[in-house]
């Protein structure tokens, strides 16, 4: 199983609150048989929007391109539960997400993924998006054993229980890692199931 600790990268600043898994992945691209290539149509309805009123959104802006570590406001993830909406973040290329709080259906989905979502205060949200905005190439540093983020020459705490911390440790993020790891067990359990016995 793969443990989550320290992950790097650039910044991509996302503000505004109750940003909706309907708009991280509009319904009309739900229809999908696999997650791949979900990515490319993350904030789609967004990006149009902006487009027209001659603005770039940041899922588009060339500076935020190789930005892997997110950070956003308030209830981020919020509205119906698809899972559609971490899978095309995460293949976008975010391996982190910071905020002030997220729906809690989100949240379960990005921890099944391996996306640790850390929370921060308003304050703090701002000054971490002040500081991507003005360095679009810096590094970001968080820890998951730290609950920390380090950027420029600041390190602040950040919060994430400790429920989904152990999780992101042990490696037991992954459900089916758990499970492969576990697969002699399983099989032995399933011979002793009278109708597995009665499917051989």
């Amino acid at each position: 199983m793969t443990a989550i600790n320290v992950i790097k990268g650039s910044g991509i600043p996302l503000r505004g609150n109750d940003i909706d898994t309907d708009r991280i992945i509009p319904a009309r691209f739900l229809k999908c048989v696999t997650f791949e290539g979900l990515g490319e149509y993350a904030f789609a309805d967004d990006i149009e929007g902006l487009k027209v009123n001659g603005k770039i959104h940041p899922f588009r802006a060339p500076e935020y391109a190789k930005g892997s570590i997110l950070v956003s406001n308030q209830n981020f993830g919020c509205g119906s539960s698809r899972e559609h909406a971490p899978q095309a973040l995460k293949r976008w290329g975010i391996r982190v997400i910071i905020a002030e709080s997220y729906s809690e259906i989100f949240f379960g989905n990005c921890v099944a993924l391996g996306i640790p979502c850390y929370r921060v205060d308003h304050a703090t949200a701002e000054k971490i998006i002040a500081w991507i905005e003005a360095n679009p190439n810096g590094e970001l540093e968080t820890s998951v054993e730290n609950r920390t983020l380090k950027f420029g020459n600041e390190t602040i705490a950040l919060s994430l229980s400790d429920g989904p911390r152990g999780q992101f440790l042990d490696g037991s993020w992954s459900a089916r890692a758990a499970l492969m790891a576990n697969a002699a067990k399983v099989e032995e359990t399933a011979s002793k199931l009278p109708y597995m016995q009665f499917l051989a």
